[in-house]
């Protein structure tokens, strides 16, 4: 993806405020073997970029003073009520630089798994996204995982992933944490005929 950004000579949060005023968003990029560097991009540009996953987790084009740099998305601040974005920080990249980041899991298949097809179980997924380790040119925009093979009784944990060389899960200590789980369907507990008219019964005699 691509995206415009302009260099931004004011600062401060009054600076900041008036750019917002303006419709513009501050932010800055750092990172590679450049100084940080203030810049302000277009907010409704901004916002509809934002909505869309892939720039949250993709090694992004910035075009900026005519030259264009490989980044990657750090942060992003939102208005707590409003729909505005308020600061967004970018990090340099390039085919050397090693980073964690956080990717979204893609799950596929469900329908087509005996726990939900034989045994009309449901998938609960325990995980929407994984932080990873790797290059930033090995950076995936998702990961899939593939239910089609769970059975009643399982769970899919992250060694059951099918992931790419260099690509390592960052799991904080946890030992192969769960990426989903069968959970089987709760069955609904019906009255028996006689015990409804037993209790319709009790309810006339009591109007008597």
């Amino acid at each position: 993806m691509k995206f415009t950004a302009f260099e931004r000579q004011t600062q401060g949060t009054g600076a900041s405020r008036r750019l917002r005023k303006a419709g513009k968003v501050p932010g800055v990029v750092y990172g590679g073997n450049a100084a940080p560097q203030n810049i302000e991009l277009d907010h409704n540009a901004l916002w509809q970029a934002v909505q869309k996953e892939a720039f949250h987790t993709s090694v992004l084009d910035m075009e900026l003073g005519g030259q264009t740099t490989k980044v990657v998305l750090r942060d992003v601040q939102y208005h707590p009520f409003k729909p505005q974005v308020l600061h967004v920080d970018f990090q340099r990249v390039d085919e050397n630089t090693r980073l964690r980041k956080k990717v979204p899991l893609h799950f596929v298949n469900a329908d087509n798994s005996p726990a939900v097809k034989a045994d009309k179980c449901l998938i609960n997924h325990v995980a929407t996204e994984l932080e990873i380790e790797c290059l930033a040119t090995q950076l995936p925009d998702f990961i899939e995982v593939d239910l089609g093979n769970l059975h009643k009784g399982q769970s899919l944990h992250v060694s059951d992933l099918k992931l790419a060389a260099g690509i390592k899960v960052v799991t904080h200590g946890k030992p192969n944490p769960t990426i989903a789980t069968v959970v089987e369907p709760v069955e609904e507990v019906v009255a028996a005929p006689q015990a409804a008219a037993a209790d319709d019964k009790k309810g006339k005699k009591g109007k008597k």
